[in-house]
């Protein structure tokens, strides 16, 4: 099965280079050049084996979002060359990632499970079950982990450790409510639920700016939006578009990213679940079929993109 598991260029002027866990990222001056791999990673663990199309649905799924979302907040993006490629500024990111949650699920379920009711310094109502509505949106940042784990982080903490000033934090969450109500909207629009979602941002020239992916399917959950509240009221599963499935997957098979634990093997069936998923994810976010790319010269193709944009 053909995947972009990863890069190596070296191009004339690159200022530097840097690999996450699912984009590898060319330094320009102020610019940068930011390649979408098939990577996928979960709990904050990359997996043994790439998954077919998912950077191109990365990719253009957080173009698209961008361009929808820049009268609310300046963001990095200036063009994508290529469908795994995004060229933009170069920003100095804040050291949190923004969380917001519309709903009880994942990570904010799985610790409400085990009896908290205090999630990043936001205090839970009682009486929740999974995926139940919140009664408003709340923000539970995170902490960005360059390697292992990132850690919630109440926004008290935030301010005492001096990881953001006081004014531009206050800007953030204020971009964060904003940029979540209108994610909402567009996604009521193709009968889906914004679930949950993360945002980062960073600074280029003193302007916090929205940086990274927005409402894709690795910084997103979503819910099909028919048939929510009769699988609420019979205590159903949701159906969702998320990578929620690949680590209940991962969960089944007794790994959650713990220290020992071993990653389960990835059969080619499974690989191709998760690639149809994310296919899935697009044609519904989207609303037509991606046009899927060629991967018989995808390295070549991509290098070649990025020299012309960046000269």
């Amino acid at each position: 099965m053909n995947a972009l598991k990863d890069t190596n260029y070296t191009f004339t002027g690159q200022a530097g280079f840097y690999r996450g866990k699912v984009r590898d990222v060319y330094y320009f001056g102020d610019k940068m050049a930011m390649v979408a791999t098939d990577r996928i990673s979960a709990f904050d663990v990359i997996l043994p084996r790439a998954i077919p199309y998912k950077g191109q649905v990365l990719n253009q799924v957080a173009a698209i979002n961008l361009a929808a979302t820049e009268d609310i907040c300046p963001n990095w993006l200036e063009s994508t060359p290529d469908p795994n490629v995004a060229v933009g500024k170069l920003c100095s990111p804040f050291p949190v990632e923004m969380v917001i949650r519309g709903y009880l699920a994942g990570h904010a379920w799985r610790e409400y499970k085990q009896g908290k009711r205090m999630l990043c310094g936001v205090k839970l109502p009682e009486g929740l079950k999974e995926n139940d509505k919140l009664p408003h949106p709340i923000i539970t940042p995170t902490t960005k982990a360059h390697e292992g784990h990132d850690e919630d982080i109440s926004k008290e903490e935030i301010l005492s450790q001096g990881l953001i000033p006081g004014a531009d934090y206050e800007q953030l969450e204020l971009y964060t409510h904003q940029l979540f109500e209108r994610g909402t909207a567009l996604a009521k629009k193709r009968g889906l639920l914004l679930v949950d979602t993360k945002y980062e941002f960073g600074k280029a020239d003193g302007v916090i700016t929205l940086i990274d992916e927005v409402h894709t399917p690795d910084s997103s959950r979503y819910f099909y939006a028919e048939g929510f509240d009769e699988r609420q009221k019979n205590n159903e599963s949701q159906k969702q578009l998320s990578k929620e499935f690949v680590r209940q997957w991962l969960i089944s098979q007794g790994f959650q990213g713990k220290e020992g634990q071993a990653l389960p093997a990835m059969s080619d069936d499974i690989v191709k679940s998760i690639s149809d998923r994310y296919l899935e994810l697009y044609e519904k976010v989207v609303g037509q079929p991606i046009v899927k790319q060629q991967y018989s010269d995808i390295e070549e193709r991509i290098k070649n993109s990025i020299i012309k944009t960046i000269n």
